[in-house]
């Protein structure tokens, strides 16, 4: 069976996730389908429907060189042509919301960075808001400064023009709790409204422009009368808001229709959750109960940064403190749309599903999140109460253990996705750090925790809820002390007859599944095993540790059977793939190895995470594998090594094609053309015969034939005639060709990256040659002289 089974060689990349979302500016288009998120200093364009490629506005940058140009804040434009950038420069740019490049840039004026961005109604006046308490008003199409409008204290945080771009009023916050509006075409302040106590988050207008809504983080809702600038109804809320949202009337929002001649606001803060309020009767008439958002871990913290509604898709969009996206449907609030803006550090991953469509992910998060892997979208899933630290599925099951000291089992399904906690497991005293799952029968699984003990659970074929409201109990068959240390890794065996366990104590342990009774101890490693794994075909299983080696073991006698050394860094995770012909192995630095295991070599070195990889998963057909590690990044790795096999075979196959044209032409006595042909092949020695010929037969054209050949194969005529000049044998050809070349490069006709460089391999050689010549030279001349001066005696002599 083996014999068939094709070695991999080379895996590259297909598509790499990275974070689009790690906080800040949010904007969502007015028709609904994208969002512009802020992301390390540039701006993430994200299509709701599908995340593999977002597109970036401006500069990207890495930890080790930041760039200067950093973007703070950005706006878009009501009609989502034109989108505005403020930059760590002083400069803002003008994007094409189409084609995505920079139309307009130009200085501002403010001292220190630009904290909000807004264009009005009619996107013909764009506010800026800084550090230094002014808002400037800039003209886009002029890029001209109309006036700068002062009075604010403070950072400014809330910019708001009028729905009505006639009425020529801006209404703005600052870090004070007063909010004030301008008439900005007079630069006058006409109105300031007083009555919170504490930093105001957000501001509204109603629908009939007569009254406006603040949020603050003094736990209060104001609505306000514009005209008389009194507060016509204050509403404790009893959490601290950061955003607020004013509903028009006829909308349908958890199954109530809005009426007219009332103030509906939405509002989210630190509980996480949703909430409508009716402003004048000062009642809540929609209260959210599915909300994904966690609440906030200490008072007055975060949960909720912005909302956002779309009139055009009659859609609600939900942004939280830990940077995901939530799109909801407002008649019945369901959510539709799940974006994961930034990962964090990814744990574990697992594939589920009969076809591998989803994957899990668990990320340094109380939640989990579930990919569906033909679009990218995200499921977050909430259960625990602390971190996930292990994720393991199978075709029926996923089964997740955490921080809090729990194991869980969940069940899915696939079209359209699903997934619910059906029973949890209490029994460990400690945090629970790797669960495994019988891939056999899908009847048993084993939980390691840092209380030192094994155990194994039974899962049941029907699971029974015990009481009302509560998680039926997964019943814990087995507990065994089974390490000196924290266990780090449990493995199931594919016949579910034995378990292993890897632990800090340096060693590796065998159990009998059926009464966790010790099999064998395997001792060899210097360091902690971070992982174990059974091989998928023979009786072997393979540690690896934090001493940069890897070990095959055999399960008969307990033997080392291999050590892999090769990385430089603690080996963190190692899979099985090619029926156990091969290994895959991710290191602390970053580096994923190929191993071949009867040759004992390593094929193939992947470098493109930056840290440490936690966590890998293979397909079941071993065509796609997945890698995540603390760099935040999800990347998705393909086998390309048949195409790369059928690609040197097309190759070769071409190369022996021209070879023997080359052969042909040469036998033709076409000598030009074998020129041409023999550069294309990069031969040296064909290349020279070719030259010498050109010279021995006096043969006119080759400037012509070096003038029409391209700009790299005059590059590598260079870099042979450098080569030729290393020998005095060669001099004559090489120095005609480089003297052609040279007057190439002279006339225009020739660039060469690395002229420097030729020049100095071949001066010394040519000097050589001409200090040769030149004594060759002397030589004959004193040999004629010699001869003409016995030409007088010599008639004599006659």
């Amino acid at each position: 069976m083996n014999t068939k089974v094709k070695l991999k060689e080379v895996y590259e990349i297909k598509q790499q996730y990275k974070a689009f979302y790690t906080g800040g500016t949010v904007a969502w288009k007015s028709d609904g389908r994208q969002f512009l998120c802020l992301n390390n200093g540039t701006i993430s364009i994200v299509s709701i429907d599908n995340l593999h490629e977002p597109v970036t506005l401006g500069e990207e940058q890495t930890d080790s060189e930041i760039t200067e140009d950093v973007i703070y804040t950005f706006a878009i434009g009501n009609t989502g042509t034109n989108i505005v950038s403020g930059h760590r420069s002083g400069l803002l740019k003008m994007w094409d919301g189409e084609k995505h490049t920079v139309q307009k840039m130009w200085k501002t004026m403010h001292q220190g960075p630009i904290s909000r961005l807004v264009f009005n109604p009619s996107d013909s006046v764009i506010a800026s808001g800084g550090a230094d308490s002014t808002i400037r008003l800039w003209d886009p199409m002029e890029q001209v400064c109309h006036g700068t409008l002062r009075g604010c204290e403070g950072m400014i945080n809330v910019i708001v023009f009028h729905p009505e771009a006639d009425s020529k009023i801006l209404v703005a916050v600052g870090d004070d709790t007063k909010i004030r509006a301008w008439n900005y075409e007079s630069r006058k302040l006409i109105k300031t409204f007083e009555g919170h106590f504490s930093r105001v988050t957000g501001v509204s207008f109603s629908e009939d422009r007569k009254h406006i809504v603040s949020s603050g983080r003094d736990k209060i809702l104001i609505l306000w009368n514009f005209d008389t600038q009194q507060a016509v109804k204050t509403i404790p809320v009893y959490e601290a808001l950061e955003s607020v949202l004013v509903l028009s009337a006829g909308v349908k929002i958890g199954g109530v229709k809005l009426k007219k001649d009332k103030v509906y606001a939405a509002c989210g803060g630190e509980d996480g959750l949703v909430k409508v309020w009716e402003m004048t009767e000062a009642k809540i008439i929609y209260k959210q109960s599915n909300s994904l958002v966690a609440k906030a871990s200490e008072e007055g913290g975060l949960a909720i940064t912005h909302l956002f509604y779309s009139e055009s898709l009659a859609q609600m969009a939900v942004v939280s403190a830990d940077h995901n996206i939530f799109v909801h449907g407002c008649e019945g609030f369901e959510c539709v749309h799940q974006l994961s803006g930034f990962s964090d550090e990814i744990l574990d991953l697992t594939l589920l599903g009969k076809r591998d469509r989803y994957l899990a992910m668990a990320t340094n998060s109380n939640d989990f999140k579930v990919y569906d892997i033909s679009t990218m979208n995200c499921q977050l899933v909430k259960g625990h109460t602390d971190i996930v630290m292990s994720l393991a599925g199978n075709d029926r099951y996923l089964l997740s253990s955490s921080k809090d000291h729990s194991i869980r089992l969940w069940s899915f399904s696939e079209e359209p996705f699903n997934i619910h906690c059906i029973a949890i497991g209490l029994k460990h005293t400690n945090v629970v750090g790797c669960v495994a799952l019988s891939q056999h029968s899908g009847s048993l699984c084993a939980s390691v925790s840092q209380d030192r003990c094994l155990k194994t659970w039974q899962i049941p074929k029907k699971i029974k809820a015990e009481a009302e409201n509560e998680l039926p109990r997964l019943q814990c068959s087995l507990t065994e002390l089974a390490h000196e240390k924290d266990i780090n890794s449990v493995c199931i065996s594919p016949n579910d007859r034995l378990i292993a366990t890897g632990s800090q104590d340096k060693t590796a342990k065998l159990w009998d599944a059926s009464d966790l009774s010790v099999v064998g101890v395997f001792r060899g490693h210097t360091r902690g095993i971070w992982a174990v794994r059974f091989s998928p075909v023979d009786q072997i299983l393979l540690t690896n540790a934090a001493d940069c080696c890897i070990k095959l073991w055999s399960l008969e006698d307990m033997t080392c059977l291999k050590t892999f050394e090769g990385h430089d860094s603690s080996v963190l995770r190692v899979e099985f793939i090619s029926n156990g012909m091969q290994l895959l192995s991710a290191g602390a630095d970053g580096l994923m190895k190929l191993w071949t295991i009867k040759t004992s070599e390593c094929v193939q070195t992947l470098d493109r995470h930056e840290n440490r990889i936690w966590a890998l998963c293979v397909t079941r057909d071993e065509s796609v594998f997945y890698s995540g590690g603390s760099d935040s990044q999800l990347i998705q790795w393909h086998d390309v090594t048949e195409s790369k096999r059928q690609q040197e075979l097309d190759q070769r196959k071409e190369t022996l094609l021209q070879e023997q044209e080359l052969n042909n032409l040469l036998s033709e006595r076409k000598l030009l053309k074998a020129l041409r042909l023999s550069l294309n092949l990069d031969r040296p020695l064909s290349t020279l015969k070719i030259v010498n010929e050109v010279i021995k037969t006096q043969e006119q054209g080759l400037e012509e034939t070096v003038r029409k050949l391209s700009n790299d194969h005059k590059e590598r005529l260079l870099r042979h005639a450098v080569e030729w000049n290393t020998n005095s044998k060669n001099c004559r050809p090489a120095q005609l060709a480089l003297n052609v070349l040279l007057q190439e490069t002279l006339a225009g006709r020739f660039q060469v990256s690395d002229l420097n460089k030729h020049l100095e391999a071949s001066l010394p050689y040519t000097e050589r040659h001409f200090k040769r010549l030149t004594e060759y030279m002397k030589d004959l001349k004193f040999v004629e002289y010699s001869l003409h001066c016995m030409q007088p005696h010599a008639t004599k002599m006659d």
